[in-house]
């Protein structure tokens, strides 16, 4: 059982309380990042760390720690659980406060910290794939919900998951309000056609992950062609290979999606490689 941070202090998991007054809970009003922890250390933590301030930032949340608070904190969760290959999970909500929508109610955030040990996915699933569905669910446009935000609030996310699950598929793959592809409910999009790597553009309503800034730059430096643009389903069903990026996920091949079937091919694999290498140089 390991032992969650809250506000100052750790705590047993099954003792791990916040008010029911908190905003988070009432509202879904908060962000957070989930970071890779590989051999005790965190994986681009300063990019986490920028992200984490700048959604912040865009919902006019506080943050009263400083970076190198937070790097201590996290740090802390790693030595007091005893993990060396992690998850962490920090969450920072509005804070509690009467009900009500105007974020003056909450004068002082709340932050969480959640460790979990995971030292990555069976081999067999980078082997055999994960299957994905497009779904009728439409990721909110930039003027009703800014994507770079790394909102707590996932419901539209769950939405996509849900309809997903329903076909048989482990991912939803969402299309934007202009019907042009976006994410996955919790990752972002490649494919390949014709060696070049495709992948939707930020103007498409996407989240940036940080995963997906890391292929993309490895791409580039292997001398990949990448394109990022707008894109439109029917160039995902006549890729050549496709996969997915997320924390856990690193480059997760996808091996259909709605029916069409995709190699397990070599370029995925060699962007995965290249990445894995990338996290243990040497």
């Amino acid at each position: 059982m390991t032992k969650v941070f809250i506000n100052d202090c750790f705590c047993e998991e099954d003792e791990a309380r916040v008010s029911v007054y908190d905003h988070g809970f009432l509202y879904g009003d908060g962000i957070f990042e989930t970071l890779r922890v590989y051999a005790g250390r965190i994986f681009r933590l300063e990019a986490h760390l920028a992200r984490l301030r700048a959604s912040a930032a865009k919902i006019a949340l506080p943050l009263p720690w400083d970076d190198a608070g937070l790097r201590e904190t996290l740090q802390a969760c790693l030595t007091v659980n005893g993990c060396d290959e992690a998850v962490l999970r920090l969450t920072v909500s509005r804070g509690p406060g009467p009900p009500g929508l105007d974020p003056v109610l909450c004068p002082t955030p709340t932050l969480v910290v959640l460790t979990r040990p995971f030292d990555g996915y069976p081999e067999s699933m980078y082997r055999e794939g994960i299957s994905g569905a497009l779904v009728s669910v439409r990721k909110p446009p930039a003027d009703v919900l800014d994507p770079a935000i790394k909102s707590a609030n996932y419901l539209n996310n769950i939405l996509a998951r849900i309809e997903a699950k329903q076909a048989g598929a482990d991912e939803a793959i969402l299309l934007n309000g202009d019907g042009f592809l976006a994410e996955g409910s919790v990752s972002n999009l490649f494919f390949f056609k014709d060696e070049t790597l495709f992948t939707p553009s930020v103007a498409s309503g996407i989240l940036n992950g940080i995963t997906r800034q890391v292929v993309l730059e490895t791409a580039r430096a292997e001398g990949i062609p990448v394109a990022e643009d707008l894109l439109r389903p029917e160039a995902l069903l006549n890729a050549d290979e496709a996969f997915l990026t997320n924390t856990t996920y690193e480059v997760m091949p996808l091996r259909q999606v709605d029916g069409r079937r995709y190699a397990i091919g070599p370029n995925a694999g060699r962007l995965h490689d290249i990445f894995r290498r990338h996290i243990h140089p040497g």
